[in-house]
């Protein structure tokens, strides 16, 4: 049930998206149908640590709150007194309306009690049991037994549900300008050419799960840099630098004279987006950075672990890569079955094979992938 005519009113409006990066970058689209739709409303995001830190570059939040949510995998714990001192802070900013965006699997409700406890008449989510007086719009959720939906199509359906819509649904994410003098600085002190091609590659990922093996890393790249003879530039975080720097010391060993060069853990995230801009082509783990490419529209190679159909690239040119393998989509963040089967088994000739492929396509043309991409799950075979 929904009260759309109560949200036309609905003017100060609470975000709610707790999880990491990609996460928050996969529901700008349905905040960007609120701005639209509500016009002259302001949209305050409630993001853990890790997402807030996109908020800066999304047009669409005029304000952030981090919260480390004690419901959240991510979160450590802390004294209840934090929780309770942000029911506080909620209440104190006077919201017309709450919005709880999930991925199917997680439960809103911890979220809509908090909003509840804080007084925000408006409590908007997807959720497969009744919350009886948590939410004051209860969307029943669908999936996973009806259907699968991409992350972003479940986000934009949750809000057109009270009535907001969006003829753009592309990804969002500002570059700002003292990102893009420090990117250029940057890959002129390495004699980066960026009249020609050159590959950003991102090896790391925050789960080991969806991890590409760093020697196959090392094979693609070689390969790469043979038949291309282009710069390969890695990207990671601080914890990923040795993974990094242990990836290009074995690709020059197969290929001497490659020009690979290490950003991981140089770059913020506004400098990272920078740097991606101005490559041809993405290779990446499914991690945030693919999305970033997504909302920045460069092509992608997407080196996609089955541990869940909905994050594919959304609306731009892109090549997901995996192995069908029987124990796909465990929603695990380490392979339950020890072997990494749908990552290990693609060979790095495939990856090599996808991204000639991208730098091949007319940049100028719309190629079939950046329409809106079927559930990963129903292009698998049965």
């Amino acid at each position: 049930m929904t009260q759309t005519s109560a949200w036309n009113t609905a003017r100060n409006i609470l975000c709610i998206r707790l999880d990491h990066i990609g996460d928050v970058l996969m529901a700008t689209p349905a905040l960007r149908a609120l701005k639209e739709s509500f016009a002259g409303c302001r949209l305050t995001l409630l993001a853990a640590p890790a997402g807030a830190i996109v908020s800066r570059h999304i047009p669409e939040v005029d304000d952030t709150i981090e919260y480390a949510a004690p419901w959240m995998k991510s979160s450590t714990p802390h004294d209840v007194a934090d929780d309770i001192d942000m029911i506080t802070l909620l209440r104190e900013r006077r919201f017309d309306a709450a919005i709880i965006f999930t991925t199917y699997s997680q439960s809103p409700l911890p979220a809509a009690m908090l909003c509840m406890l804080a007084g925000i008449p408006l409590r908007l989510a997807h959720c497969r049991e009744n919350p009886y007086q948590l939410l004051t719009d209860w969307i029943p959720d669908p999936e996973p037994r009806q259907a699968i939906r991409h992350e972003v199509r479940r986000q934009l359906d949750l809000v057109a549900a009270v009535g907001a819509q969006t003829g753009n649904e592309r990804l969002s994410f500002a570059l700002h300008p003292d990102d893009l003098i420090w990117a250029s600085a940057q890959l002129e002190a390495r004699d980066i050419d960026r009249s020609q091609p050159w590959i950003l590659l991102h090896p790391g990922s925050t789960a080991q799960s969806r991890r590409y093996p760093a020697e196959h890393w090392a094979h693609a790249a070689a390969e790469l840099s043979r038949r291309l003879s282009c710069n390969l530039v890695f990207s990671g975080s601080v914890g990923e630098a040795a993974l990094v720097a242990g990836i290009i010391e074995h690709v020059r060993s197969l290929r001497p004279g490659a020009r690979a060069h290490n950003f991981a853990g140089k770059a913020t995230l506004g400098q990272l987006a920078a740097i991606m801009s101005q490559a041809s082509l993405l290779i990446t783990n499914n991690t945030g950075p693919a999305h970033l490419a997504a909302a920045l529209g460069k092509p992608v190679v997407d080196l996609y672990a089955l541990t869940n159909p909905q994050h594919t690239p959304w609306k731009t040119p892109n090549r997901v890569l995996y192995q069908d393998v029987p124990c796909r989509f465990c929603y695990k963040s380490v392979c339950p079955q020890g072997h990494h089967r749908c990552l290990s088994d693609v060979e790095p000739a495939r990856v090599v094979n996808a991204a000639l492929e991208l730098l091949r396509d007319d940049p100028m043309t719309l190629p079939q992938d950046m329409q809106d991409s079927p559930p990963l799950a129903q292009s698998l075979p049965a």
